[in-house]
């Protein structure tokens, strides 16, 4: 069987699916900082036989944790003379434009371990001074006074030649074998010295963490007696071997919630919906993607930390172009200092969670909000659920500072916590220039199907789709992902003057490495795939658009096509077009697939009535409605087509939607469910 696992800030969750695709899902609490045993309790409560499991597939939440945390490990730079302060020079362009005592984000690395080498190269990769060997010896000594654990070189115009880098690696490992270095070379090809310095700094800051976490994950599949073929989950939406993510861990930055997006992809071409809004909601936090034509997003402009007040810290790597923002089922509620509502981004967490959970919380969260309104049960928690304990909090923390009841309080947390994940949806569809009317909502994880019917009516989007195992969706994801490597290099030439053979191959040298890293891989040649990309720009410009482009060899027919496409894209991006302008690729992008076989989805068909799913009639309270008596049904036994008039909650194990007077539901022939919103 093939099993996939997910880590998420409150829990790890598992999908396995048989030979014969028989699905099975499990969920069980994240033990941090041991990630891995969170990982065998939910093995270990899916009763799956490991000695079965064929391909095992992972998403953590390691490395943006050790990031955002800042407990990766002491790193060093070595970096060309002259240039130790690109770091704290940074970009120009802060966010928080009139705030005079604007400061910049933190380095990574202290000054005095930031340390200076001469060598140089020409923007063409001429070498114009030979590397100072005795300089690297000397930085080296100084490192391990300094008790340094990681090491990160990045030359000046290394994208174009590594040779320095290469040479300063290879001496490095030659007088200390054991540190952990990684060079910018490695980490990307791209142009943007600040941006792939930041990148290469932070890839080896949590390279040991990610080398010892995924050794004892490694070490504790083994002990169990899997013998499997292990994949790590990447940030570009495909998967890669332990090896390679325990030297480039800086890939898996978004492990986790890209294989959701990933996974709305994959679906949404199942059921004939190719323009997609990916919706996920944790326990910690709340993403979102746009999908458009079935085309998942990739940008390597990512940042984390990034907010209108902080610049945040650049990752020059292929991440799904996903927005993410804290808020989840443990986001708390607390009172600002100008007395308003917030919730999040702060999170219980696993431990000590929600109020709900009776494990020590005393913060009232959007979990416990939902618990008091009934839109959650007490009865469907592993724990023993005090009620008054809920309401308790919430009185205290929110309600007395209003003067109003638990109930509107409840419900005010709700609709801060909806306008919150509101704001994000806008930013990937209305703000760039989409109509949600255009778009299906795929709604995820253990809140998003209780959510996301109220957001997608104030979004304007007509149908949400909440798939079969939503809570643990993301792991379903990893199920359907092939292996992936994103291959991206500079190449400035202006279009009207390209040579043909020389950008030919340049295409296929990339091309060739590809299937050379595959081969290592265990991946024969017939099972790789390539898509092809060029980041293009209208010549003055500062930023590109990423235009597909053909395969093969270009004739002149191609390069008009390229340009005329450009254009349109650029007009959907920016609004505007200059058809008379003069264009220039800045990089090329080549994407390339390892195929692997995938479970084929059974179309499942429930026969019955919809009285026969029906599970109890409770109390819930609704906006300008007050409590009122609403229809509970069993998800596993709703029949097929057959529809639901709202208000109505349906009910799964770890989830629940939530649907609204004038809105219907009803479950399609794969299981999924479908909500009319009630938007014309």
């Amino acid at each position: 069987m093939r099993v996939a696992t997910d880590i998420g800030g409150t829990f790890t969750d598992l999908v396995y699916v048989t030979e014969q695709g028989n699905f099975g899902v499990a969920k069980s609490h994240t033990t941090p900082p041991n990630f891995e045993q969170g990982v065998m309790d939910v093995v270990a409560k899916s009763e799956v036989d490991e000695k079965a499991i064929t391909t095992f597939i992972h998403g953590t939440t390691v490395i943006i944790n050790a990031l955002t945390e800042k407990k990766g490990v002491k790193t060093g730079l070595i970096t060309t003379k002259g240039f130790r302060d690109v770091l704290e020079i940074a970009r120009g362009n802060r966010p928080d434009l009139f705030n005079t005592r604007y400061e910049k984000p933190e380095p990574f690395v202290e000054r005095a371990l930031r340390r200076e080498v001469e060598e140089r190269l020409n923007y063409k990769g001429d070498v114009l001074t030979a590397l100072n060997r005795n300089q690297v010896k000397e930085i080296i000594e100084f490192f391990k006074k300094e008790k340094v654990e990681a090491v990160a070189v990045a030359y000046l115009h290394s994208y174009v030649n590594p040779s320095h880098e290469q040479e300063t690696v290879e001496l490095i490992k030659e007088l200390w074998p054991e540190i952990a270095v990684t060079a910018s070379y490695e980490t990307t090809k791209e142009w943007r010295e600040y941006e792939r310095t930041n990148t290469t700094i932070l890839n080896a800051y949590v390279q040991p963490i990610a080398a010892s976490y995924i050794d004892r994950l490694h070490k504790k599949l083994q002990e169990n007696q899997t013998n499997s073929q292990n994949y790590i989950m990447q940030s570009n939406g495909g998967t890669t071997t332990f090896d390679h993510a325990k030297r480039l861990p800086i890939n898996m930055v978004e492990s986790g919630p890209v294989a959701g997006i990933f996974g709305a992809a994959v679906l949404g071409e199942l059921i004939g919906e190719k323009n997609i809004i990916a919706f996920d909601i944790g326990g910690t936090t709340a993403k979102c993607s746009l999908i458009e034509d079935g085309e998942v997003k990739v940008t390597t402009d990512y940042y984390i930390e990034r907010n209108s007040r902080s610049a945040g810290y650049p990752i020059k790597a292929p991440v799904v172009d996903i927005v993410e923002i804290g808020n989840g089922g443990g986001s708390i509620a607390w009172i600002d200092d100008a007395g308003s509502l917030k919730v999040g981004p702060q999170s219980a967490g696993a431990l000590p969670g929600p109020v709900a959970y009776g494990q020590g919380g005393s913060e009232p969260t959007t979990t416990d909000a939902n618990l008091y309104t009934g839109r959650l049960s007490a009865k469907n928690f592993d724990y023993n659920v005090d009620v008054s304990k809920v309401k308790q909090a919430i009185e205290e923390k929110v309600a007395n500072h209003f003067g109003i009841n638990a109930e509107e309080a409840a419900l005010g947390i709700i609709r801060i916590a909806n306008s919150n994940m509101l704001n994000a949806l806008k930013l990937i569809s209305i703000r760039k220039g989409h109509n949600p009317r255009e778009f299906t909502l795929v709604a995820f994880g253990g809140g998003g199907s209780m959510h996301a019917p109220a957001l997608a009516k104030e979004l304007g989007v007509k149908k949400v789709v909440i798939p079969l195992a939503s809570p643990v969706f993301s792991a379903w994801g990893m199920l359907m992902t092939d292996l992936r490597h994103d291959y991206i290099k500079t190449y400035i030439t202006r279009i009207n003057d390209i040579n043909l053979k020389e950008i030919s191959d340049e295409w296929s040298t990339i091309e060739s490495n590809a299937l050379q890293q595959f081969e290592g891989e265990g991946v024969e040649q017939k099972r790789v795939i390539f898509s092809r990309f060029a980041d293009i720009r209208y010549v003055g410009q500062e930023h590109t658009v990423k235009v597909p482009v053909p395969s093969g060899e270009w004739n002149h027919e191609d390069i008009q096509g390229i340009i005329n496409k450009f254009h349109e894209l650029h007009e959907k991006n920016y609004t505007f077009k200059l058809v008379n302008a003069q264009t220039e690729i800045v990089s090329l992008h080549v994407t390339a697939f390892g195929k692997v076989k995938k479970p084929e989805l059974q179309k499942v068909v429930v026969k019955g009535k919809v009285e026969d799913a029906l599970k109890e009639t409770r109390l819930v309270y609704f906006e300008e409605k007050g409590w009122i008596d609403t229809k509970v049904y069993h998800r596993t036994g709703l029949p097929t087509n057959e529809v639901i008039e709202g208000p109505a909650i349906i009910e799964e194990k770890a989830a629940v939607t939530v649907i609204y007077e004038g809105q219907s539901l009803s479950v399609d022939s794969y299981g999924n469910l479908i909500v009319n919103t009630g938007v014309e």
